[in-house]
């Protein structure tokens, strides 16, 4: 019964409601999904129905980019400093929701955005830049607050809420460019980004802690204890965590899982418009739909499942019915020309890859150290991006000497590697040998600088 009057209660505290950490993290999520969606989609497609050259616009995607890469700088600084009566991560919450109002909100007052590459290029460069920022800091705080028995379905609704954020902003921006012009339509969206604001200012992470740096409150011992204090504590507790045997095997899976990812995202628009004639407009408007429906699945199915069945049963099916099914397709050339297969075959693996990737990141946070959390649940993210970049430029090789049949062959080998690792992850084994870090420091530091 107290367990049930926790969930459904609602508390300004993070770790005192279940409610009120869904609430938040998929309203952060949001705010995060509505820039990309313009910046990222958006605005690539404007510039291109205006006249704007392929290289011109590659230019504009490969700038704002590059702030993605500084999320392992910024990781570190997050856990090494902050406002501990605020809460570990809160700050730096709100530091990047603000981060991310402006910048967004300054790309519609780019001076002839049409014929101004270099000031759309600064700008989405600093709106990316926070909006990495807050992403950094929302999976920090995220790793903190949410038990590990919540973590699956509040990945879920995180996962589902940025993909539905990102798909309706690119859907109505697009239809708000066209009617009432670039900088009026840039400002309105910047209003729903802003209102988002309000969450991380209303609710703390743990009772007792200032709602601003002027507001009364204190810091709570839970933080201060998991606190680090300085840059070389930091990179032995990252040494430390990230050595156990499954963060070692993780970060494995991260790096193939992103091949897996890098791989199927480059070679559907491919395969599709080159090998079945599809127009770009068929495969996008497909993309679109099926994302928000796999949103939608993420947010009320994903999650639940990983949390009521346990993460390595659920990882190991998922990336069991991801093999068979490409396999099958692989197989089964003789319907390529049929439509309604092909469709189908796309909706399976991409709401699969949803819940595929909800199951993913709620293993990464479990296997989180909360003293470092942020750091390592980065490192975690970064791996599984370079695995991304190297999936999709290892289609082109495979593609020069292999047929479609044997470039799905090959793809399919990557979930049944992944299925394999997942069964040696002991999160039970895992979490001993962290608490044996607390007990550890506890004999070895003073109070105000040990681990978690």
């Amino acid at each position: 019964m107290t367990s049930l009057k926790q969930k459904i209660k609602f508390t300004r505290s993070l770790t005192g409601s279940a409610i009120s950490r869904y609430f938040s993290f998929s309203a952060l999520y949001i705010a995060q999904g509505i820039p990309e969606g313009i910046l990222f989609f958006a605005l690539p497609a404007w510039l291109a129905m205006n006249g704007k050259s392929a290289p011109e616009i590659a230019a504009f995607i490969g700038v704002i980019l590059i702030p993605w890469s500084f999320k392992l700088v910024i990781a570190p600084l997050m856990d090494r400093f902050t406002i501990l009566s605020m809460g570990r991560k809160r700050p730096w919450v709100i530091f990047g929701q603000l981060g991310l109002i402006l910048s967004f909100l300054s790309i519609g007052f780019v001076p002839d955005p049409l014929h101004n590459n270099s000031g759309l290029m600064i700008v989405g460069f600093l709106i990316s830049f926070f909006g990495a920022f807050q992403d950094v800091a929302t999976d920090g705080m995220a790793v903190d607050v949410i038990p590990a028995k919540e973590q699956a379905r509040a990945n879920g609704l995180m996962w589902g809420t940025k993909i539905i954020g990102t798909s309706l902003s690119l859907v109505v921006g697009t239809a708000l460019i066209n009617s009432l012009g670039f900088s009026t339509a840039i400002s309105l969206l910047s209003i729903a980004v802003a209102i988002i604001m309000i969450v991380p200012i209303y609710f703390t992470e743990r009772p007792g802690e200032k709602i601003m740096p002027w507001s009364e409150g204190q810091a709570n011992t839970e933080s201060q204890a998991s606190q680090l204090k300085s840059w070389t504590d930091i990179l032995k507790s990252l040494f430390r965590v990230t050595k156990l045997r499954s963060s070692l095997i993780f970060i494995v899976i991260s790096f193939i899982s992103g091949i897996l990812f890098g791989l199927m995202d480059t070679i559907f628009p491919i395969f599709t418009i080159q090998e079945l004639g599809w127009t770009n407009t068929d495969f996008s408007q497909l993309y679109s739909i099926i994302n928000v429906v796999g949103g939608i699945f993420g947010m009320f199915v994903g999650g639940y499942l990983v949390d009521y069945f346990g993460k390595i049963k659920m990882l190991t099916i998922y990336l069991s019915l991801a093999t068979v099914i490409i396999l099958i397709f692989a197989f089964t050339t003789g319907f390529w020309t049929n439509i309604t297969f092909i469709c189908g075959f796309i909706f399976i693996y991409y709401v699969l890859n949803i819940f595929l990737s909800i199951g993913i990141f709620a293993s990464g946070m479990q296997l989180c150290w909360k003293t470092v959390a942020a750091t390592q649940f980065t490192l975690y993210m970064a791996v599984s991006n370079m695995g991304r970049a190297s999936g999709s430029a290892l289609l082109g090789v495979l593609k020069e000497s292999y047929t479609w049949e044997i470039v799905f062959v090959f793809t399919a080998i990557m979930p049944l590697i992944m299925g394999i690792l997942v069964q040696f992850i002991n999160f039970k084994n895992h979490k001993t040998k962290v608490e044996s870090f607390k007990i550890l420091d506890h004999t070895l530091v003073t109070p105000h600088v040990i681990d978690d």
